[in-house]
């Protein structure tokens, strides 16, 4: 019979991988009044730590691990067997190197996952396995779940348990990073798992968001990602800026006070191609200025060719349903305007016209015979072929289509009646936070 423990304010916690994030969490989960033991098969890890020794250069790591050892919190080992039964919980911190071709080396995972399987076969309570080495989403499913199946003799959720809990912390300063996180994420497989996490977290300010486990393993390299490319865009900047005899960190420290638009959500939702009167011109004016002052601009060049790539993705998902007859609701470049400059949706309704679609459009805000200054120029004067298939009326469009395409929220409630009827509705703007990719309904990124 297994036997289930939680909701103790003292954990038995072994971490497996004396790393860095490994010892780092070693230190810090003792140093919080747990009993740690650390799990390295390499002596020179192991002897060191159970010295005082750091086995990396951290600020304040030393002393914490000294302390450990020294209230006999915390101690390491090469044996697994004496780590699990000693336990309750496990942490896996081993390496996820990259092979030669750029892939994943998941071996030192798999191989910890045999071992705490094994161990656990022998175990009577229920054991908690948290991987928090950095690995592509469905790895816990394809490699980690499976092997501690195999090997353990026990079904994940009722023999064992297991989560991903991603980590965020930075080198030089961990110690700070672990004790004032800006997101704890736990990706959930079973309860009883997740509240022994929460409640050795409960010490923090921050509330842990507990998601799927793939959207957990996502969020770690989204992350990684973000940093890489926000990196590379200030450095271009700055490129930029110093060829134009501009103090590059002068901008962008303007840039970051702006927490409503530039450090903020807005913008990082992702969806359709962006568009309009400002951001192509500009981006394209900013391109040309650099290539003056013969500067390169990698970022800002990739960064039109993966709006071009999401326009692209739009007129696939309505070529893949094989159907001709196309509801297109939204015209303007966003809601809640008549802008028609550069919008995103005009380019999809060309590229469906001119391969010989047959398109009704909806736009509120876009009546030809309202329209007036810059706007009716615009219409005339580029869109002539459009105009006859704008409808004023959304039962029009409702009627005559066999596929829609959603390009703003308007009469969206109306339109998501009829998802169910057995027309493909195709989201560029996630009406439905709660919806995503399946049957009819297909979400441009969700």
């Amino acid at each position: 019979m297994i036997s289930y423990s939680t909701g103790n304010s003292l954990m038995q916690i072994s971490v497996f991988g004396i790393g860095y994030v490994g010892a780092v969490s070693a230190a810090c989960l003792a140093n919080d009044g747990h009993n740690v033991i650390a799990v390295d098969p390499n002596p020179q890890k192991v002897e060191p730590l159970n010295a005082g020794i750091s086995p990396i250069v951290e600020p304040g790591l030393e002393e914490l691990i000294q302390g450990g050892i020294r209230s006999k919190r915390l101690k390491a080992t090469n044996d697994v067997r004496e780590a699990v039964q000693g336990s309750d919980l496990s942490f896996i911190c081993v390496g996820t190197p990259s092979r030669t071709n750029g892939s994943l080396d998941t071996g030192y995972v798999t191989a910890a996952a045999e071992q705490i399987g094994a161990a656990i076969r022998e175990k009577n309570s229920f054991h908690s396995i948290v991987m928090r080495s950095t690995i592509l989403p469905g790895t816990m499913e394809s490699v980690v779940l499976p092997t501690l199946e195999r090997t353990s003799g026990r079904q994940a959720g009722v023999g064992f348990g297991i989560a991903y809990y991603p980590e965020f912390l930075r080198e030089s300063t961990a110690i700070a990073d672990y004790y004032d996180p800006g997101a704890i994420i736990f990706g959930k497989h079973d309860q009883a798992t997740i509240d022994r996490l929460l409640d050795l977290h409960r010490i923090f300010k921050i509330e842990p968001k507990v998601v799927s486990i793939r959207t957990a393993e996502a969020v770690k390299y989204t992350n990684n990602a973000w940093h890489a490319l926000k990196i590379s865009f200030a450095n271009e900047v700055g490129n930029i800026c110093k060829a134009a005899g501009i103090d590059g960190h002068a901008v962008m420290d303007v840039l970051c006070s702006d927490t409503r638009l530039n450090i903020s959500k807005a913008y990082l939702k992702p969806g359709f191609a962006f568009g309009g009167s400002c951001l192509p011109k500009d981006l394209r004016a900013l391109r040309f200025a650099a290539r003056k002052l013969e500067v390169p601009t990698p970022i800002l060049d990739a960064t039109m060719e993966a709006n071009e790539e999401q326009l692209k993705r739009a007129y696939s998902m309505v070529a893949a349903t094989g159907k001709r007859r196309i509801g297109l609701i939204g015209l303007s470049f966003k809601p809640e305007t008549d802008d028609l400059r550069e919008s995103p949706l005009v380019e999809l309704a060309e590229r469906l016209f001119g391969r010989g679609y047959d398109i009704r459009i909806y736009d509120p805000n876009i009546q030809v015979s309202k329209l007036t200054g810059a706007n009716l120029h615009f219409v005339r004067s580029h869109l002539p072929h459009l105009t006859s298939l704008l409808t004023a009326n959304i039962d029009e469009v409702i009627e005559h289509a066999e596929v829609f395409v959603l390009g703003n929220r308007a009469e969206s409630q109306r339109l998501m009646r009829h998802v169910d009827d057995g027309r493909p509705l195709i989201d560029l703007v996630r009406i439905d936070q709660t919806r995503c990719s399946g049957d009819f309904y297909q979400g441009i990124c969700w």
